[in-house]
């Protein structure tokens, strides 16, 4: 097993035990018929501290996983953690939305499944220096690839009073995005934001009490901030039809979202695959208009309320899954 462009860093274990996987069983039993065929292969986009993975490999024993991740954290877990698999892995450090070239690299056509975990990570979020909660204090960085360029308090100091607005609305579908955003402008013209304190202080001050006892008045703004340092929508919005178009036929997809945004992108891509393209009022439909995709679950599934209570990191998921039916003409 080898870490492609990825500099080795030892990071405790110890934090395997703060991540529990979202949906663990119900993805392995959505992916499980496809994983069944002789040399599968399972490609974890986002890999995270392998959690999943882990699961799969036990699972499947024949089964080669491909496992894809930005954060370099998160690659050194996941390669100690799956060192007793090292035979039939390979990890990949990238953004997903490089899922073709990543395969082509290997030397790999198609795969037989595919599982997008999306969202900030459990390493991401209980490590308090990367920036990601707004409910504890620290440097205003966001970045899921610490080796990235941009993060939260560039936004903060360099984007105008109109960008800042348009990413807390767009992203963040907060109402008081012009608000929160005139007074990020006004206070950075005295002192600039460093530190996560600094912005959920000036977001509070900019609620008023009643919207404030809705919830905590920053928790939309953070997301649209780590939304748009990590580019996660339109990573997203290339990563899908790319990953449906590396699917072998009888090859299964499933995404789990947890936020209106992201779902909504999943929704879109897998309704269109399973639907036919044929033309109003064609007598006949001709086998290349025959959706390509046969969806795997009514709508969006959710966790189960046992699930909700172990684990409160899942109560926001959306689950879709797809099968591959037919390939693209």
């Amino acid at each position: 097993m080898g870490i492609r462009n990825q500099e080795q860093k030892p990071v405790s274990m110890t934090e395997k035990q703060i991540h529990t996987p979202v949906m663990l069983e119900r993805s392995i039993e959505l992916l499980s018929p496809a994983l069944q065929r002789p040399g599968a292969i399972l490609v974890d986009a986002t890999l995270g501290m392998a959690g999943h993975a882990e699961a799969f490999l036990q699972r499947f024993p024949d089964l080669t996983l491909v496992g894809l991740d930005r954060d370099t954290d998160a690659l050194a877990i996941a390669e100690e953690r799956l060192a007793p698999f090292s035979h039939r892995v390979h990890l990949v450090h990238t953004v997903y939305d490089e899922f073709s070239d990543s395969l082509h690299d290997l030397g790999i056509g198609e795969v037989d499944g595919i599982l997008f975990d999306l969202g900030v990570s459990s390493l991401q979020l209980d490590r308090v220096e990367r920036g990601f909660s707004y409910s504890k204090d620290a440097p205003l960085d966001m970045r899921m690839d610490a080796t990235s360029e941009l993060t939260a308090e560039r936004v903060l100091a360099d984007y105008s009073q109109a960008e800042l607005a348009r990413i807390f609305r767009e992203y963040g579908e907060e109402r008081l995005a012009p608000k929160y955003a005139k007074r990020i402008v006004e206070r950075r013209s005295v002192k600039p934001f460093l530190r996560s304190a600094d912005l959920v202080e000036v977001i509070t001050a900019a609620t008023p009490v009643a919207i404030q006892r809705n919830g905590h008045p920053a928790k939309r703004v953070f997301q649209a901030l780590r939304i748009e340092v990590n580019q996660e929508l339109a990573v997203l919005e290339r990563a899908i039809p790319a990953a449906l178009s590396s699917l072998a036929v009888g090859g299964r997809i499933v995404v789990l979202a947890y936020q209106s945004l992201e779902d909504r992108l999943v929704k879109r891509a897998l309704a269109a695959g399973s639907t036919s393209s044929a033309p109003a009022g064609l007598p006949v439909e001709l086998p290349h208009h025959r959706p390509e995709l046969r969806l795997l679950v009514r709508g969006a599934e959710l966790a189960s309320d046992e699930e909700k209570a172990n684990n409160p990191r899942s109560i926001p998921v959306r689950l879709r899954a797809a099968e591959r039916v037919r390939k693209a003409s």
